[in-house]
């Protein structure tokens, strides 16, 4: 059975294109730290969902998943990376793209994957997106959430913890269907997961993906953000002791049980709004 979603995993490159590889201060392993390589496996259901979408490049050349504006370098941890977010500069002194360089990067990366989003969700039948990430056990000293222990999921719709929409704004799916997708979450991996293992928009309520094509075709999108302890006990120095799964691939199969019940159990009328 096919299932009407578009997955959306931008951050699970890792290749550092030519035109801006000799000018990298980050060397290859710290290039895989500071992207997502494991969600082109935990995300990547293939067949069973109505789209996949993700890339080669890394976000530290290129990151998909921020606005085009403001030109870089106004935003260190915007679209062209300045640093990463423990400070480290991601180019060598006086290497920084000047903006044909960065034009010719968002011309090739950025564009065309938000364009294939668009085409995706008008020819496949889509009804749900899922923006698919991992996250850090704590937060990174750039961060808002700067040393503080992370949840092992974190969604988000744009709102606040409850998934309701923030000072008049909007969220990227309905609160009952974030809510839904949390349960779904304790469902599947009780009784390993604590109370407090699933947050709604703490510490991340989305990024430009969601929301910016939210606002394009109308369609619900949640970001969904696994903590990396769940799977890399290394990175977390405060380990979660008898949960760790240690293979990506038990861990995605998890991931789409999760997904599929959440989906399951939505009324009709619901999946109609």
């Amino acid at each position: 059975m096919q299932y009407p979603f578009l997955i959306s995993i931008p951050h699970g490159g890792t290749a550092i294109p030519p035109l801006v590889a000799d000018r990298f201060a980050l060397d290859q392993q710290e290039v895989a730290y500071y992207s997502d390589p494991d969600t082109r496996t935990l995300f990547h259901f293939g067949s069973a969902a109505g789209a996949v979408i993700d890339t080669p490049v890394s976000r530290m050349v290129v990151d998909l998943n921020r606005p085009p504006l403001p030109v870089p370098p106004h935003d260190p941890d915007g679209i062209i990376k300045v640093r990463t977010i423990d400070g480290k500069p991601v180019y060598r002194a006086g290497q920084f793209p000047d903006m044909h360089t960065i034009h010719r990067l968002m011309m090739e990366w950025y564009f065309p994957y938000h364009q294939r989003i668009d085409e995706l969700i008008d020819t496949n039948g889509i009804k749900i997106a899922f923006d698919c990430h991992t996250m850090l056990p704590f937060g990174s000293p750039e961060q808002k959430d700067a040393g503080k222990k992370r949840p092992l999921v974190c969604l988000g719709n744009n709102g606040d913890p409850r998934g309701l929409a923030v000072n008049g704004g909007i969220t990227t799916c309905p609160e009952t269907w974030i809510h839904a997708l949390a349960g779904e979450f304790r469902r599947e991996f009780s009784p390993e997961f604590p109370e407090d293992a699933v947050a709604i928009n703490t510490p991340f309520s989305g990024g430009f993906i969601s929301n910016a094509h939210y606002w394009r075709k109308g369609i619900p999108w949640i970001q969904i953000e696994i903590n990396r302890s769940l799977y890399e006990p290394c990175v977390d120095p405060d380990p979660i002791h008898g949960l760790v799964y240690g293979q990506t691939g038990e861990l995605r199969e998890k991931l789409w049980q999760v997904l599929t019940g959440f989906w399951d159990r939505l009324g009709t009328d619901e999946k109609r709004e």
